[in-house]
């Protein structure tokens, strides 16, 4: 009941402080007998605040403005949790039991992204709170391990970080790479930075999909140090947890609702929440001679809902991606219906060359096409139906000279760059479709993120211009860049510095009304991004080949940029707005 308190037993009080003496005169230290404190003090919070349900979870908000647990904002989210009590829960499930349906995991968009982000890294160097560092965390309710919970529902936990001394720490800033994988599912759950050492995480799996989870924790950077210009050199790359979660289901269990395949208004999203699921599998496939893993027969079909057309022509063995709304995999007659008489034209880094290799030879069957430049305009034709052709431009932003690197968006400062790129927009005939990215060479040609911020700015008003007076804007697209992996992760372009500057692109060019829809890839990208299996490290599409690569294995994965080739086919050719 509201107003209501709940008092700790006098008796309970006395055996907390005899188990830490224990541990203490045993020889387990001091630390130990801190840090069962530390518990015992968290449990004593939550009471008091009458949040404790009978199965050990915390039935309420994150951060609602206590003392302990307060509704700071983040760098990438606003901390703010959904404050519906049927759909918001610490330590608990979304969802009473009551309803047969709970709604899916979504991440919340922080306002004002830039202004806050230079507020926070401006003051980090200065907040006393910032002088401990992260080197151990907890998690209620999953430190112990092995912990069973319902699919479907979604499950948050609060994460706590202690200093090195085993001090609840005062201040956020860290970068978690948090993964959840079983046989059949890759995903990134959510974690909200609370701002006080404290961050929410959010977990769910879909009921289709029971079975024993590993929820994996590492600390890439702590205190906003992957946002420095040097970031590799306090790279701080630490498992904090690892865990089995077991996920039952049962014929009453409560599920999501079912996915719809993508309309119009679905890429309306600054940042997603998906998964990766594995519909299907040929545990005895390997490459061929070319370097392809044609593991399913091309006709394989997806299972609904989550997706929609051949699953077998992805060449992931069964993988296949979702968020809010499930993709169309794209046959080739359909996507020439779909891109016949059109001009794209792509502005961004060298993973958009790549991409349109792919587009091109995997689902339009171009298979003239070897390599693409990093700036081309060309007119690509139907091989089956020369009638029907693909007008595609491509100009590199890593550079204003095509040769070389790490410019980014300042590669506008640039005349005749600026030039360039003005000549494709001046006559009667405009693209029809614009696909955007700022890309990884912002992270090494920005010393600091106010530089990156300026440059933003500077951007959006390039663009403004360009496009200002058209009676019709072209349709702009903004792919968010990718989750560098493998041994790249700790570099100048590091998850936590793309997945700031992605926020604060889209923030500085929505203002100026350039972003139509987004597709993004960098949460595409993420469960795939600790190793170098699908990644030489910034590229995620580079050509099959069965020749060694980066990691000395021979081959690579390439489905996941052929995924997003095809959840931009999505974007370009929706269905109807439902």
């Amino acid at each position: 009941a509201a107003g209501k308190t709940i008092r700790m037993p006098t008796v309970m009080v006395a055996i907390f402080v005899c188990i830490i003496l224990i541990w203490i005169s045993d020889g387990s230290g001091i630390d130990e007998g801190i840090r069962a404190l530390q518990r015992f003090r968290d449990l004593r919070i939550a009471l008091s605040r009458n949040l404790r349900n009978d199965d050990g979870s915390y039935d309420g908000d994150v951060g609602t403005g206590t003392k302990d647990v307060c509704a700071a904002d983040s760098l990438t989210g606003s901390g703010d949790v959904d404050k519906d009590r049927n759909t918001s829960n610490v330590n608990g499930s979304v969802g009473s039991g009551e309803t047969s349906v709970v709604p899916w995991i979504s991440i919340p968009i922080e306002k004002n992204i830039t202004a806050r982000a230079m507020q926070r890294l401006g003051s980090s160097s200065r907040d006393p709170c910032q002088n401990e560092k992260t080197t151990r965390v907890s998690v209620s309710g999953l430190d112990a391990g092995w912990p069973e919970l319902p699919a479907g529902k979604i499950h948050r936990f609060l994460l706590r970080t202690y200093s090195e001394a085993g001090r609840p720490r005062c201040a956020g800033g860290d970068f978690f790479e948090v993964d959840l994988s079983g046989e059949s599912w890759k995903s990134r759950p959510p974690l909200i930075d609370n701002g006080n050492g404290s961050y929410a995480l959010s977990l769910q799996v879909h009921p289709d999909f029971p079975g024993d989870y590993s929820l994996t924790v590492r600390l890439l950077f702590r205190s906003y140090e992957g946002t420095k210009f040097h970031p590799n050199r306090f790279a701080y790359d630490r498992l904090m947890l690892n865990t089995t979660i077991r996920f039952t289901a049962s014929e009453d269990t409560a599920a999501p609702p079912e996915l719809k395949l993508c309309g119009a208004s679905d890429f309306d999203r600054d940042a997603w929440s998906g998964r990766w699921t594995r519909l299907a599998r040929n545990d005895t496939c390997d490459m061929n001679d070319s370097g392809r893993f044609l593991c399913l027969p091309s006709d394989h079909p997806c299972r609904a809902p989550w997706c929609d057309g051949a699953l077998g022509t992805l060449e992931s063995n069964g993988w296949v991606y979702s968020a809010h709304c499930a993709f169309r995999i794209f046959h080739r007659e359909p996507a020439w219906r779909c891109l016949s008489g059109r001009w794209l034209f792509f502005w961004g880094d060298s993973n958009h060359v790549d991409t349109i290799r792919n587009l091109l030879t995997f689902v339009l069957g171009v298979q003239s096409v070897e390599s693409i430049a990093r700036r081309f305009n060309e007119t690509y034709r139907n091989p089956a139906d020369p009638s029907q052709y693909v007008h595609i431009t491509s100009i590199f932003n890593g550079h204003s000279n095509v040769s070389l690197n790490f410019e980014g968006l300042s590669s506008l400062d640039h005349p005749e760059y600026r030039d360039l790129l003005r000549s494709y927009f001046a006559g009667s005939t405009l693209p029809d479709v614009i696909v955007m990215n700022s890309g990884l060479h912002d992270g090494i040609g920005c010393r600091r993120a106010s530089e990156f911020a300026e440059n933003v700015a500077r951007a959006a008003e390039f663009w403004d211009e360009v496009l200002d007076g058209r009676r019709k804007r072209p349709l702009i697209i903004y792919r968010t860049t990718v989750t560098v992996a493998g041994y790249t992760r700790p570099f100048a372009y590091n998850p936590q510095k793309m997945e700031l500057y992605n926020g604060m692109v889209l923030e500085g060019f929505r203002r100026k009304g350039l972003v139509g829809k987004v597709v993004d890839a960098f949460d595409m990208t993420f469960p795939w991004h600790y190793d170098n299996n699908c990644s030489d490290g910034p590229h995620y599409g580079r050509p099959p080949a069965k020749s060694r690569w980066t990691g000395g294995q021979i081959g690579h994965q390439y489905f996941v940029d052929l995924m997003l080739v095809h959840v931009l086919l999505n974007a370009i050719c929706p269905l109807p707005t439902r």
